[in-house]
């Protein structure tokens, strides 16, 4: 059996770990001064060299090469022995399979013997933040005052599992992911040493596929190169499943041209193809980002041959930064958030659908807000009955007596009923949807908010998911001025939706599609009430109304 290329091609030495220099460079240093630490952290994405740079501090450590700015030397008994694998000092150990608190106390049992071969036993825990609390706890006073003998290496992809405890018992490393170059020179080397024909884009295929992890890479070199054929782009992208760089420019030049049937259409040929949707969606927006940069006026950082520049450049000029960002944030959420969807070119088609929509755009003259502030004052021709405050007045639903003239208002759609809190009965407003209850003072703003309003919900679960859980469950809205009040079923969802910058992300979304500053205000749908609102004459006709008729306010203007 074959062995596979990312361990043939493993690190030796310090000055073959490729994209790591700020860690590789420290920990030389101390080994050279003899001021190595008993406790090490290893963290950052997978593929990036931590438990190669491990098994080279291991080896540096117990090197027996006198000189120790040379260490290790990979030529003595010990570094031969840890290249082999029977260096019986250095212990490996995946704290996935021994997540319990018997394995660490095991292990606390065993450190304090001497080491078999070299000066120091060197312990790798690998995956490290999959050990169990009470793993960690034992863990703790050994890495703290370990034996003088031993030395800790920690290593895990997501470090902030990790107890704070632990990590301040540790000298903490971060390893970046590689760059793209980086990734192609080292592949370029490793063809060359193995004898595989490769061309250079197929390279920039795989190293752009695999995202920054140098052990990814050379699996998917070690993929290609199993068909024993020369490697060209067309293979690589056949085998690794991407789609072409043209279908992308197609997509691209059909929604610069507004093109909606030659888009769906380039969508549909690339995934008949074999092309993964996902990896469509993620090339796609790959592209997108590149045009961003080159709209920014950083087109230097764009990897792409000239005739890509050049159409990169045409299309950046077409496209509006806004429109680039909603365009981006569309595909974005087709290639990552969209794994449950049973169709799977169904993302894709949205995501084209919603990028050809032409942003809502606000009316000039006049402005919504505007235009909402100028027939403010038409509404307020209405007559007030002797006795009543001169504030906003309020629809009130009182039950006709002879004494009592009717109060005559537009017919009102009563709200269902729904039984008050145990607490203090809500004093906001209870009311129907948009469309029965908003007067004809906001009809204009309303309408224009009720024509995008699924367009927002469409940008709001781009933004995040659980704001569009919570803006979905609402059951009335009102726009009143640039005030757009959310009224919801209970106290939780209220509580809900004002945490975790849920109303900033819903602002947001509202100013870009109806391009005004609109406020957003939460209040809790309930039904009848006996207390007034704050802005009612607590001695006017609608609070006795409240109070001793038995009214109920189902709309305030």
């Amino acid at each position: 059996m074959s062995q596979a290329l990312y361990r043939k091609w493993r690190p030796h030495r310090w000055d073959e770990v490729v994209g790591q220099d700020h860690v590789i460079q420290t920990l030389h240093n101390a080994v050279a001064a003899n001021r190595v630490a008993h406790a090490y952290l290893f963290a950052g994405p997978r593929g990036t060299g931590k438990t190669t740079t491990a098994r080279l501090l291991a080896k540096a450590v117990n090197c027996l090469d006198p000189e120790l700015s040379t260490r290790p030397c990979d030529q003595c008994e010990h570094c031969q022995a840890v290249n082999q694998g029977r260096f019986l000092d250095l212990i490996e150990i995946d704290a996935a399979s021994n997540t319990s608190v018997d394995d660490v106390r095991d292990l606390r049992e065993k450190i304090n013997y001497s080491p078999n071969q070299g000066r120091f036993k060197v312990y790798i825990v690998d995956e490290v933040h999959m050990l169990s609390t009470a793993a960690f706890n034992a863990l703790l006073k050994t890495l703290e005052e370990p034996p003088s003998h031993a030395i800790f290496i920690l290593a895990t992809t997501e470090v902030h599992k990790i107890p704070a405890t632990v990590l301040s018992r540790c000298q903490r490393h971060e390893f970046r992911r590689i760059s793209v170059s980086e990734i192609v020179t080292q592949l370029k080397t490793l063809a060359e040493g193995e004898a595989i024909q490769v061309d250079d884009e197929a390279l920039s295929l795989v190293a752009r596929q695999a995202t920054g992890s140098m052990r990814d890479a050379i699996s998917l070199l070690d993929q290609l190169a199993s068909s024993g054929k020369p490697i060209t782009l067309e293979m690589a992208q056949t085998v690794l499943g991407t789609a072409t760089s043209q279908s992308v420019l197609e997509v691209i030049d059909a929604l610069v041209a507004r093109q909606s049937a030659v888009g769906l259409d380039a969508i549909h040929r690339a995934l008949d193809a074999g092309s993964d949707p996902r990896q469509f969606a993620r090339q796609i927006v790959d592209y997108l980002r590149s045009l961003l940069l080159v709209r920014m006026d950083n087109s230097a950082q764009v990897e792409a041959t000239a005739e890509i520049h050049a159409q990169m450049e045409h299309h950046a000029q077409a496209f509006p930064i806004p429109e680039l960002l909603r365009v981006i944030r569309a595909f974005n959420y087709a290639a990552t958030d969209a794994r449950a969807i049973w169709q799977p070119s169904l993302p894709l088609e949205l995501a084209f659908v919603d990028s050809l929509e032409t942003p809502a755009t606000v009316v000039s003259s006049p402005s919504p807000i505007t235009a909402l502030s100028e027939e403010e004052p038409a509404s307020k021709t209405l007559r007030h009955p002797r006795g009543a405050s001169a504030r906003p007045s309020a629809r009130v639903a009182e039950p006709q007596s002879a004494d009592q003239p009717a109060v005559s208002s537009p017919p009102v759609v009563e709200p269902e009923v729904s039984m008050p809190p145990t607490t203090t009965p809500s004093l906001e407003v209870a009311t129907t949807t948009v469309s029965e209850t908003v007067l004809p003072s906001d009809s204009s703003a309303s309408q224009r908010l009720n024509e995008n309003w699924s367009r927002i919900l469409n940008l709001v679960r781009q933004r995040s998911p659980n704001t569009y859980g919570l803006l979905n469950s609402t059951r009335s809205r009102q726009l009143k001025g640039n005030v757009l009040t959310l009224g919801l079923a209970s106290d939780v969802l209220k509580s809900q939706i004002e945490k975790n910058n849920h109303i900033a992300i819903i602002q947001d979304v509202l100013k870009q599609v109806v391009g005004t500053e609109i406020l957003v205000r939460c209040v809790i749908v309930t039904g009848k009430q006996s207390t007034p609102p704050p802005d009612v004459d607590s001695d006017g006709m609608v609070a006795s109304a409240l109070r001793d008729l038995g009214g109920e306010i189902v709309d305030i203007q």
